[in-house]
């Protein structure tokens, strides 16, 4: 399937790696929330001589020429992803979603400007403000954050922040967090304090395709994602917005922040984008949601502690104090069985963030394999007897996730 007897005629190192990846994709439960399957239709696109098409500028209007067909693809993928979002329209070319945020901060603000992001230690993302990342360094960042209580965002506060420092750009969105975001709420916070409104959907643009989360368009100026996670498309990213602010983002992108883009991935948004647009899709989201929501219980009856208390969406954030170990202990011990998650913070964690106290846990790829809430009980079992006794339950642990990944074969 993936050819690899080319690769390996003139670079078997980095065949054989490929290979032992695939494999480890096969032979491993997935639970990373941002991860996927694409489709072989996805795959192959990402393969094509498109690669080789430089087309800096837009469609009709590159400045290199030979673009006539590659203009078609690009096209194709923003006609598409407006019809998914019903948005006024859409920019494919962001490398990822980090880049699309990226863009959005270039095009209204300027270095020193006040924006309001999650604080990296409550669920948000280290593009939305994090001290080390470029959005923290150039720009005056406000963060809000969760509540006590319960972990969910506080909206109170986050008012109260918002007329205190009149940010120029409020950013809703989160890599961690489980719960519906009310983006009513917050266009409403953003125009009593005169502030732009950027969603970044990343996590959660499939389920909002498919009716399950509600859509932040209508509501903030610009909404950027990545296409892959719940989108079950490439590794890339995308910006929509209103029609007033197409010209200032499509500069914002190139040539203010990107060059020539790689074609070969957007004919790959492109073909996931029709495939979103499929009635397969809309009940493979449906399944997402109903195997985290039987992995929320499943992860509660074996006594462990969730993060707001459960899950809305695609993820689940475990509080493992209560079990007295790491997230990255815990991470490692599942890893030894070949369950792949990753160390998370969690809200008002007392450990460092390279140790965590919790780990994130998602269901996207494992539905994609076409596993049901039945293996979200078994898998939940698993876990916990690898985390609870692992030297005593590690060979049966192995046993029954190759039951698991044997019983949904993977890109065979």
């Amino acid at each position: 399937m993936y050819r690899l007897n080319k690769i390996n005629s003139i670079d078997s190192e980095v065949a054989a790696a490929i290979e032992q990846e695939v494999n480890r994709q096969r032979n491993n439960i997935e639970l990373i929330a941002s991860e996927n399957f694409v489709s072989e239709a996805v795959l192959d696109a990402m393969g094509t001589p498109l690669t080789n098409k430089y087309a800096e500028g837009y469609p009709d209007k590159r400045y290199y020429g030979g673009c006539q067909y590659v203009d078609i693809v690009e096209k194709l993928a923003i006609e598409r992803a407006k019809k998914l979002f019903g948005a006024e329209h859409a920019n494919v070319q962001p490398h990822s979603g980090a880049s699309a945020n990226l863009a959005v901060f270039f095009a209204v603000l300027r270095p020193g400007d006040t924006v309001m992001g999650m604080d990296l230690s409550c669920g948000g993302h280290l593009s939305h403000g994090m001290s080390k990342n470029i959005s923290g360094s150039y720009f005056n960042v406000v963060s809000y954050g969760v509540r006590r209580d319960d972990n969910t965002i506080d909206y109170d506060d986050l008012r109260e922040k918002a007329l205190k420092y009149r940010p120029k750009l409020i950013v809703a969105g989160a890599s961690a967090y489980s719960r519906t975001i009310d983006f009513k709420k917050f266009s409403e916070i953003a125009k009593e304090c005169g502030a732009y409104l950027m969603a970044d959907i990343a996590h959660i643009a499939g389920l909002i395709v498919a009716g399950l989360h509600p859509s932040p368009v209508g509501y903030a100026d610009f909404v950027t994602t990545t296409t892959h996670k719940t989108m079950r498309g490439p590794r890339g990213g995308m910006i929509l917005c209103k029609e007033e602010f197409a010209k200032i983002i499509d500069s914002a992108i190139f040539p203010g922040t990107q060059g020539g883009p790689l074609m070969h991935i957007i004919a790959a948004k492109a073909v996931s984008f029709k495939e979103a647009m499929s009635d397969e899709f809309k009940q493979y989201q449906q399944n997402v949601v109903l195997n985290s929501k039987a992995l929320e219980k499943a992860m509660i009856r074996n006594g462990f502690e969730l993060v707001t208390g459960g899950t809305d969406n695609h993820l689940i954030l475990v509080n493992l104090t209560n079990h007295n170990i790491t997230g990255k202990k815990a991470q490692n011990l599942l890893d030894e069985v070949n369950i792949t998650c990753n160390k998370n913070g969690i809200p008002y964690d007392t450990q460092k963030p390279t140790l965590t106290s919790g780990i994130r846990l998602g269901t996207p790829a494992v539905t994609t394999r076409g596993m049901t809430t039945d293996d979200m009980n078994e898998i939940a079992d698993i876990i916990s007897m690898t985390l609870t006794d692992f030297d005593f339950n590690k060979e049966e642990a192995l046993h029954r996730v190759k039951k698991l990944v044997e019983k949904y074969p993977l890109y065979r």
